[in-house]
């Protein structure tokens, strides 16, 4: 038997061009003399759907949808996820399924059983788990069909009291086939082989996995769907970020081959890039926008996401504002010209002076001998992002948020200002990981200049001002950080772990306090186990410190 794995980017609601994408890999798969061809986890309506689910039209087209593609599978059999209706009215009114498609019809419905409710997951909303698995029969092979989190339940993964597999595998199946929509982490791709190993060394069988590949609003799948042989060891490892496609011999998954044919592996910073740059690029792409711009500082931020942008949108779609103020050093402004320079991308230049002058007239009256403070630091952002958002409306151009998830963390930048735009992203980078992205972007040559690499940064709205004057180095505070967050380590245990208690308090006060900003941000492209956004609810008002 010839098996297909086709791992394709779908677009959320966008049914027409879903199932014209699912149609045309079956018919590929049928030149190409396949009997069976397997999408990914909820292809047919995209994933995540989130709240269309609860519309019945959407759930309609679906299953129009699912009939197209079905009249399709003649002479070759399709595995497709989409959401099915759940006729027992005590339950949720949805399942998350995978249909099998052969002549002409749907021969079988198989349904989620583990239903994620974690992080960015919230399957349980929409979905009733099903725990009657079934083998599906055919061509006298016995698949073994599971969807996704069916799978996360091996050694230290487990997450939930039982398996379908231990179900499905009492009826003798040959092959396990699993379809996942699985979003990228900088650390998801080798724990995802890790745990796909694991069941190929529980149950004793050949795997194929299939991922989605693309990115839906802040989430990004990256892809790399895998065949595993009966050993464990992987086959083919499909392609990254981008759209695939790949047969598989059975006779082949079934060997005993103890060789892993793995791609040469890359860097994780390596991987954060192409995942920012599709992020990027689909979500303009899929939202028909075209063009961006952002505000080029001379900084590391805005240099980093000026980069990102370019090799998204091509240099010609990405416009840069530098809007200097009396405080700004003129190694910024020069710094921020020359990138803009080395990447061919238009760029104006435009004085905030006169505009911050005037605001300070209209206030002197009311503010009257009232000492410079952050009032005025906060102005000169508001300024620019007003000056960002009126080339936004005039021109079209979405503006990109620069913010990093250092500064969002504590609160380091003004609401309505520097926080503004359609996108943010770099917004799940550490201020740490940014400067380590600036120089993987510059592992072949010099694009951003090396001044804005070395210099210490400083957000430039008062005389000689440093980010170090409000806040701890940066590789202590992105340290404490990422074990508050990310490892969800309490007060008292980073005081365990050895920080300094004066730090931790002021750090831990800074990321409570500054909830309600976050909760305005624009989308944050996730790249890390827990992102500011959907798949972190901390109430606004609250109190945990030491």
């Amino acid at each position: 038997m010839k098996i297909a794995l086709a791992q394709l980017n779908y677009h959320v609601g966008n049914f027409e061009q879903n199932t014209n994408k699912i149609i045309q890999s079956i018919r590929r798969a049928k030149q190409m003399d396949c009997e069976l061809i397997v999408f990914s986890e909820l292809a047919i309506c995209g994933y995540p759907p989130r709240d269309f689910l609860e519309f019945s039209d959407f759930i309609e087209r679906c299953y129009t949808s699912c009939r197209e593609i079905a009249d399709e599978c003649t002479d070759i059999a399709a595995i497709v996820g989409l959401p099915v209706k759940n006729d027992n009215p005590k339950g949720k009114p949805l399942f998350n399924s995978a249909a099998f498609l052969y002549e002409g019809k749907i021969q079988s419905l198989h349904h989620k059983s583990l239903l994620p409710n974690y992080d960015i997951f919230d399957e349980y909303r929409y979905f009733e788990p099903d725990y009657s698995s079934k083998v599906v029969e055919y061509k006298g092979k016995r698949i073994a069909l599971t969807i996704c989190e069916d799978l996360w339940n091996i050694g230290e993964e487990m997450l939930y009291p039982y398996s379908p597999m231990d179900i499905l595998i009492k009826q003798q199946p040959d092959l396990m086939i699993n379809i996942a929509a699985s979003p990228f982490n900088s650390d998801q791709a080798e724990m995802r082989k890790s745990v796909l190993k694991k069941n190929v060394e529980k149950y004793q069988l050949p795997l194929l996995y299939v991922n989605h590949v693309g990115a839906q609003t802040e989430l990004i799948f990256d892809g790399g769907s895998l065949a595993l042989n009966t050993n464990g060891n992987i086959i083919s490892e499909l392609k990254y970020f981008e759209e695939d496609f790949r047969i598989f011999d059975f006779n082949e998954l079934t060997s005993n081959s103890k060789e892993d044919n793995m791609p040469i592996p890359i860097s994780k910073i390596a991987w954060i890039h192409d995942a920012l740059v599709l992020g990027i690029k689909d979500y303009f792409r899929k939202l028909g926008f075209t063009k961006a711009i952002l505000g080029l500082s001379g900084g590391i931020d805005s240099a980093v996401v000026l980069v990102l942008a370019t090799k998204a949108l091509g240099n010609e779609n990405v416009k840069a504002l530098l809007m200097p103020s009396k405080f700004s050093s003129q190694h910024s402004i020069d710094d921020a010209i020359k990138l803009a320079d080395n990447l061919n991308v238009s760029y104006e230049i435009i004085e905030i002076e006169p505009a911050f002058e005037r605001f300070g007239e209209i206030l002197s009256p009311f503010f009257k001998d009232l000492a410079f403070d952050v009032t005025e630091e906060n102005l000169q952002a508001r300024i620019r992002a007003v000056l960002l958002m009126a080339f936004s409306n005039k021109f079209g151009n979405v503006l990109l948020n620069t913010s990093n998830k250092s500064e969002a963390a504590v609160g380091y930048g003004t609401l309505y200002g520097d926080m503004c735009g359609g996108l943010s992203v770099i917004g799940d980078l550490y201020k740490t990981q940014v400067y380590e992205l600036s120089e993987y972007m510059n592992r072949n040559q010099e694009i951003i200049p090396i001044n804005t690499i070395i210099k210490p940064p400083s957000a430039e709205l008062r005389p000689n001002q440093k980010d170090s004057d409000s806040l701890p180095d940066y590789d202590i505070l992105d340290s404490i950080l990422y074990n508050y967050i990310e490892l969800r380590k309490g007060p008292r245990e980073l005081l365990e772990m050895g920080f300094d208690e004066t730090i931790v308090r002021k750090t831990l006060r800074l990321v409570n306090i500054n909830e309600y900003k976050r909760h305005q941000t624009a989308p944050i492209l996730r790249i890390s186990s827990k992102a500011f956004g959907m798949g972190r609810r901390m109430p606004i008002v609250a109190k945990y410190l030491l």
